[in-house]
């Protein structure tokens, strides 16, 4: 928690603001007792009217001082928390935006979405409540003493015996909660997580007539989180009816004795109603600590989470300094050199092995090609054999184990990541389209695309026919995640998108599986003439895709067991023959 409240020093000067008016407040609460007894010992006994309206105005006002402080510092302390939250959540997605995916893997998404909000929320309002309370409170509590120490010692002893037993309820409860919260925060992740699965899937739920097996993953996943709930507000709750007994026997015990008190002489009225009101403030006091008590440990374990969010640092870094083509070892001199506007996008993987995190055998072993500009680069293999994994190396989504990936001679480890995936054109397997309009999806790619590029890159990508048949053009809707348009639809925005880039590299990862194939034959096409000069590798499952490829790579297992035309490896690659024929007849292929 305390690692947190150190981003609250851009709000020294409010919170400074807000601390004054709370002690304005507090004394001006604390002065009102004493005036009132003042009126009951002193006007009242000697028929003083004028004595009496003045102190009554004095009380008005202390009262209307104490109003107006009050104001202000609800006001002060609510701007600086949700301040300080706005500020939180945007750090919090800036370090989030610059994780690599072995980050996202280790939180995973539901998680980073519970952190952002109700976890941040929980910190939020306690930055609200120690503004308020927390500083208010130990005042209140203090100053209330020291008042009604000076009314009468001897019934002050009788006040404070009542305090360690509200401690001790106090921590009692602290300590059997605080475990608790902490595992509420993980069963929220957990509730958000089947919650987020049945809503992006809802297609897939009722197709398969599933509804009744998710909403029983639902009511596990929610019943589980209520009874953590229950127990832990069993426990809180207990504190408050105990606190509120202790509280009321102290009340009678002071009543009686201030009693007698008073019928002995030692004591008046006013004093007795005055130490009355000053117990009421103290022990108030204390159960409004009590209650920050079981807020604390909540946002404590809440901040944790936030704190290790912002504290985990990103696997892939930029280098320190500019890159200067610095070689990858003794023997590794780049044999491409440095970026020329004719050579621009060279691609060289040397000996590339990669493992993703807790994996038994790397996805990818020893994997070495060269991708040149002009030429088109194709990848082939059975499922799992490490293609998407292959080319989700090149923007550096991963780090790679072993080996190097070059661009134009430069390794990318050695590359700004906004350089090197300036570079890239990605088209990934799964279409992603983002709410909004087409215009706005496309412009992902280049944002200050005209609409004349965006035109020119949708004739590119096939999109042109079913966009003009839009009311809107351009300029129609996207619903989140594209579900108004069919998936070969959102497959050609997608490349439409990459397009409009103009990048030295482009990676069309399986982008072409839901054309149909006069389509993809034409996009093909008008792709070759686009693409002249650039780096083309394309990922595909049907043969037909790729059978122009200037170099295919066919993968097994993780590995190159394959590298030529398709004429070549027709006669001399079993494998990528098994596929053909899985796909073709002897007919077709002769």
């Amino acid at each position: 928690m305390r690692r947190l409240f150190g981003h609250l020093r851009p709000y020294a000067g409010q919170i400074a603001l807000c601390l004054v008016l709370v002690l304005l407040q507090s004394l001006s609460e604390l002065s009102l007792p004493t005036l009132m007894a003042n009126i009951v010992d002193v006007g009242i006994p000697a028929g003083d009217t004028r004595y009496i309206l003045l102190t009554g105005g004095r009380m008005l006002l202390v009262a209307f001082v104490g109003m107006a402080c009050a104001i202000g510092a609800g006001y002060l302390s609510s701007r600086t928390s949700t301040s300080f939250g706005r500020d939180l959540r945007e750090m919090v997605f800036s370090r989030v935006e610059s994780f690599s995916l072995r980050e996202f893997d280790k939180f995973g998404t539901a998680s980073l979405i519970t952190r952002t909000t109700n976890d941040i929320t929980q910190v939020q309002m306690v930055v609200l409540m120690t503004l308020r309370m927390v500083v208010s409170a130990p005042i209140m509590a203090v100053g209330g003493v020291i008042m009604a120490v000076s009314m009468d010692v001897d019934l002050s002893k009788t006040l404070i015996w009542a305090l360690p037993f509200i401690f001790l309820i106090m921590l009692s409860g602290i300590r059997r909660g605080m475990p608790l919260f902490r595992t509420i925060q993980a069963k929220v992740d957990r509730l958000n997580l089947v919650l987020r699965e049945n809503l992006t899937g809802i297609r897939v739920v009722r197709a398969f007539n599933r509804e009744d097996h998710e909403a029983k993953r639902f009511d596990e996943a929610n019943r589980d989180l209520v009874e953590t709930h229950l127990r832990v507000n069993r426990i809180m709750s207990s504190m408050m009816p105990l606190i509120m007994l202790t509280i009321n026997f102290m009340m009678i015990a002071l009543i009686w004795i201030g009693s007698h008190r008073v019928e002995a002489g030692n004591l008046e009225v006013g004093g007795l109603m005055a130490f009355v009101q000053y117990a009421m403030r103290i022990l108030f006091s204390l159960l409004n600590i009590s209650f920050m008590f079981v807020m604390f440990p909540r946002a404590a374990a809440s901040a944790d989470r936030v704190v290790e969010v912002l504290e985990s640092v990103p696997e892939i870094v930029d280098p320190p300094d500019e890159p200067e083509s610095a070689p990858v070892g003794p023997d590794s001199a780049p044999t491409i050199p440095e970026s020329t506007p004719s050579r621009r996008g060279h691609v060289e993987f040397r000996d590339v092995t990669f493992s993703y995190p807790g994996a038994e055998e790397p996805a990818l072993r020893n994997i070495s090609f060269t991708a040149s500009p002009g030429e088109v680069t194709a990848i082939i293999g059975g499922t799992g054999s490490g293609k998407s994994t292959l080319v989700n190396l090149i923007p550096r989504f991963y780090d790679v184990d072993s080996g190097a990936i070059l661009i134009d001679g430069v390794d990318i480890r050695n590359m700004k990541q906004e350089e090197l995936r300036s570079l890239i054109g990605l088209v990934p397997q799964k279409a992603v389209l983002f709410s909004g309009t087409i215009a706005d999806n496309i412009r992902y790619g280049k944002e200050d695309a005209t609409i004349d590029e965006i035109a020119h890159a949708c004739r590119i990508a096939q999109a042109e026919d079913f966009i003009s048949e839009l009311p809107d053009g351009f300029d129609a809707p996207v619903a989140q995640a594209g579900t108004n348009f069919s998936g070969g639809q959102k497959q050609r925005l997608s490349i439409a998108r990459a397009i409009v880039r103009k990048p030295a590299i482009y990676i069309f990862d399986d982008s072409f599986s839901a054309l149909d194939f006069r389509t993809d034959a034409r996009l093909r096409a008008a792709l070759r003439m686009e693409t002249q000069g650039a780096t083309v590798i394309i990922v595909a499952q049907r043969v037909s895709t790729i059978m122009d490829a200037d170099r295919i790579l066919v993968l097994d297992g993780g590995r190159i067991v394959g590298n030529g035309t398709h004429k070549e490896l027709l006669k001399t690659n079993p494998v990528y023959r098994e596929i053909v024929l899985s796909q073709m007849s002897e007919e077709e292929i002769a």
